[in-house]
């Protein structure tokens, strides 16, 4: 049975509360669907980056916006990979179950491995033994558990989220899971990505609207070194499984959360000071249409709505002037996209 050990310090505590604090703020304002698209889609992007650079992914964040954005048929492994995580990220945001399975978490991995490794090992937990590398000296500093070990303590890990939803703090919960998964490390690759979109997922089940606003990679990524220090550990499972505590992590954790909801709060302001969160429904119709069909051309507004084509002008140019389309072409030629 999975029985962690923590001490709930003055610090957590004081981050969850400060914590509950910032969620209910931005919960309790009011910001249109367009506005909350694009920082949802600004999240996944910075997510996406975020998650693979802290593996090694060398892409900046300019050209993973770019090929998130296009979603290109020829790619390299690199740029495969990014988009696997945003596909990833697209389906937690839309998964609306709130009870952890394996099936999910699979899942999950099979979605970031896809066409990166062998299909024997994507989707399925693995069947061979690992080590962990330093990412700088590339030596080998952790032993994870046994693969024949690996389901039950899965097993453990699963039902100790879900028996404890009601009983222990979902921070907590969210924490104890990220790390607990990453010692486990139960797949031959994709351990680090699964784990914190699982995390993210477990998140998004306390109810809290704009926990899909916000990236907690990003702060990971800020101090690629300081994450590994925290979330890992080190020597060799069963030599050190009895000392494992999650104290420090808990607290590392709750910061990271705390600064990107201060950072997504403070971008939530400016735009909040703006016209752009009392779009009107036609603005928000243009929108919806780019984000589903790529382009949209003047004849194509016309064909949704039967205000005239001065206004139409008036329409497209106000979205410009919020910077959330922009104009391409020339004359008749002319499109609007999406901006960046």
């Amino acid at each position: 049975m999975f029985n962690p050990k923590y001490t709930i310090t003055t610090k957590i505590l004081a981050n969850i509360k400060r914590i509950a604090e910032l969620a209910t703020e931005l919960n309790g304002r009011h910001f249109s669907d367009v506005v909350l698209f694009e920082f949802e889609k600004r999240a996944r992007e910075i997510s996406a980056y975020s998650s693979t650079s802290i593996e090694g992914n060398p892409l900046p964040l300019t050209d993973v916006k770019r090929l998130i954005k296009n979603s290109p048929e020829k790619i390299r492994d690199t740029e495969k990979e990014v988009l696997n995580y945003n596909n990833a990220l697209v389906l937690i945001n839309n998964h609306s179950e709130k009870i952890l399975n394996l099936n999910f978490i699979l899942e999950i991995q099979k979605i970031v491995t896809s066409e990166l490794i062998n299909k024997f090992n994507s989707g399925r937990i693995r069947q061979e033994s690992v080590f962990v590398n330093d990412p700088k000296t590339r030596k080998v500093i952790y032993l994870p558990p046994d693969y024949q070990d690996v389901p039950k303590m899965m097993d453990g890990l699963i039902n100790y989220i879900n028996d404890n939803k009601e009983k222990i703090d979902p921070l907590i919960l969210a924490g104890i899971f990220h790390r607990q998964f990453v010692i486990i490390h139960p797949f031959v690759d994709g351990n680090g990505r699964t784990s914190r979109l699982i995390t993210k997922k477990i998140l998004s089940n306390m109810g809290l609207d704009t926990f899909n606003l916000f990236s907690f990679e990003n702060y990971y990524n800020n101090n690629v070194t300081k994450y590994f220090e925290n979330v890992g550990v080190f020597g060799n499972y069963y030599e050190i499984k009895d000392s494992v505590d999650f104290t420090s992590w808990l607290e590392y954790f709750t910061d990271g959360i705390i600064d990107e909801l201060l950072r997504v709060t403070k971008e939530l302001n400016k735009v909040g000071s703006k016209e752009s969160d009392r779009l009107e429904d036609h603005h928000k119709m243009i929108i919806e249409y780019i984000r589903e069909n790529g382009i949209m051309k003047d004849s194509d507004y016309a064909k949704l709505t039967n205000r005239a084509r001065a206004t139409r002008y008036i329409d497209f140019k106000k979205l410009i002037e919020f910077n959330l389309i922009e104009r391409r072409g020339k004359g008749k030629n002319s499109y609007y996209i999406l901006k960046d």
